[in-house]
């Protein structure tokens, strides 16, 4: 199951830094690939406001 990010998303960028296959997205908020997101939970992990979850 990929990951989503949430509407609380900062746009501060750790999630997409932490991402292993670049599969996130700048924006306000930052949006997920879910095709290419491998389900790692690295995004969510150094998120500061826990904006990633599991889709």
């Amino acid at each position: 199951m990929a990951y989503k990010i949430e509407e609380n998303c900062i746009s501060c960028g750790a999630c997409a830094d932490g991402c292993p296959v670049d599969c996130i997205t700048e924006g306000a908020p930052y949006s997920i690939d879910e095709n290419a997101c491998i389900d790692c939970g690295n995004c969510a992990s150094v998120c500061p406001v826990g904006a990633p979850v599991e889709a």
